[in-house]
């Protein structure tokens, strides 16, 4: 399947929706008759003085999230072939994004971080660009304005403005103003809400909304065991990757170098902020699911032992679709 995927064809996408399909049967077979989706978690609630919460037949709301994450997937891998990180064109970015997008129950329905990574993938083509731009400070105007836009939605995404700083940081000369360019962007959008809520005499809601990030982080959480077993595989293909990144790291051209410490701050950013969303829920982590399928990506295409690595990849499906099945 893998060596499939390693070319840039057309009838690729195919074979992405038919796979797209097979990783949710397990979950529609034992879900509830109807899931909820609230697009606003109860900390931004007041900023959308909307109705935010809707009850879907199972079915329906899979359909819709696959819908979106195949079109996530088609622009992941849009963007790491025009900007050629894996040094060839091909389709393992979106095969290994669809896969991983459906490691848990959790990241197979609506839900405001599946929605939110439209905007990461937004503000990678962003950053990703910064490397051959004379002048950026419009660029980084529009990143802070992004950033505020995903934290309107889901506030872990605020984390994400630090992933602006260190975009600038590694792409660019220090320039004090276009780091400064951002915050106003990021600070923008919200002036303007803020003044909406002072002239309607509820400043103070506005600002309880900052209140879940002085959240302590916590000593542990709490995951069910299956969730462990099916981390094994991804594991050992996180750590294949960085042994193979580091194998060809400085053979590389120096803006994929960059473009993959990049993905790595996303990465861990994205995993750390988790705490934040309050109570804790497993569906925060597919922000993380980006620049994974991109490592994995790079394993897979570079991996030189079919067998293994055709085998690992079927040992990942296989977990994922047993455990959907099997709950316990």
């Amino acid at each position: 399947m893998i060596n499939f995927f390693k070319a840039l064809n057309p009838l690729s996408i195919l074979w992405l929706a038919i796979l797209l399909f097979v990783l949710r049967i397990g979950y529609l077979h034992s879900a509830p008759a109807q899931i909820e989706f609230a697009f606003a978690r109860p900390f931004n609630r007041l900023l959308l003085p909307v109705s935010y919460q809707y009850a879907m037949r199972a079915s329906v709301n899979v359909f819709f999230a696959a819908v979106l994450i195949f079109i996530q997937a088609l622009l992941l891998n849009h963007l790491v072939n025009h900007y050629n990180l894996l040094g060839k064109p091909t389709f393992l970015p979106g095969l290994m994004y669809i896969t991983v997008s459906g490691l848990f129950t959790p990241f197979l329905i609506l839900s405001p971080p599946l929605l939110c990574n439209f905007l990461v993938i937004w503000i990678l083509f962003k950053l990703f660009s910064f490397y051959k731009s004379n002048d950026v400070k419009s660029t980084a105007f529009d990143l802070g304005m992004i950033v505020a836009a995903g934290t309107i939605l889901y506030l872990p995404f605020i984390y994400l403005f630090l992933v602006v700083w260190v975009g600038l940081l590694i792409f660019r000369p220090f320039n004090w103003r276009e780091i400064l360019a951002g915050v106003i962007g990021f600070a923008t959008l919200f002036f303007f809400l803020a003044v909406y809520y002072y002239l309607n005499n509820s400043l103070g809601q506005f600002y309880n909304i900052w209140l879940p990030l002085g959240t302590k982080f916590p000593d542990s959480i709490s995951i069910h065991y299956t969730s462990y077993l099916i981390l094994i595989p991804v594991i050992v293909i996180l750590v294949l990757c960085v042994v193979k990144l580091q194998q060809n790291f400085f053979k590389s051209y120096v803006q994929v170098r960059k473009s993959f410490q990049l993905l790595f701050v996303i990465f861990l950013i994205a995993a750390l902020s988790f705490y934040v969303n309050t109570p804790f829920n497993i569906d925060h982590f597919l922000l993380c699911t980006i620049p994974a399928a991109v490592f994995f990506s790079y394993y897979f295409l570079y991996a030189s032992r079919k067998w293994f690595y055709e085998t690992l990849y079927l040992l990942l499906l296989i977990s994922i679709v047993y455990f959907q099945f099997n709950t316990f």
